[in-house]
């Protein structure tokens, strides 16, 4: 993979850098994360974890033994050691991105 993520799929892998996640958790997280900006849909969200795991990007894992229970089983997901490398990418080309930003001064108050 040598393009960029798409932005979903940036958003679930930088969520997964954590410890294992279940769908319901993933969609909060980046809801919390996003301050509601980005709202990862079942559609899109499910779509996505099939993807990203055909991908070699995460991967199934067992349910932490605290995992809740109600509701049935829920599958976690992880981060896979390529997932890693991926998101590092994207990450470092944001990272260029916004010393742009900072040396044009975009960074600033936006009230100003």
């Amino acid at each position: 993979m040598t393009e960029t993520l798409k932005p979903h799929w940036f958003h679930i892998l930088l969520a997964l850098a954590g410890p294992p996640l279940h769908g319901t958790a993933i969609v909060e997280e980046v809801l919390e994360r996003t301050d509601g900006g980005v709202r990862l849909w079942p559609g899109t969200l499910y779509g996505s974890l099939r993807d990203l795991e055909a991908q070699g990007l995460i991967a199934e894992t067992d349910p932490p033994p605290d995992a809740p229970t109600e509701g049935g089983r829920r599958r976690f997901y992880r981060i896979t050691p390529a997932g890693q490398t991926v998101l590092r990418r994207d990450v470092a080309v944001l990272r260029g991105i916004l010393d742009v930003a900072r040396e044009r001064d975009l960074l600033g108050d936006p009230g100003a």
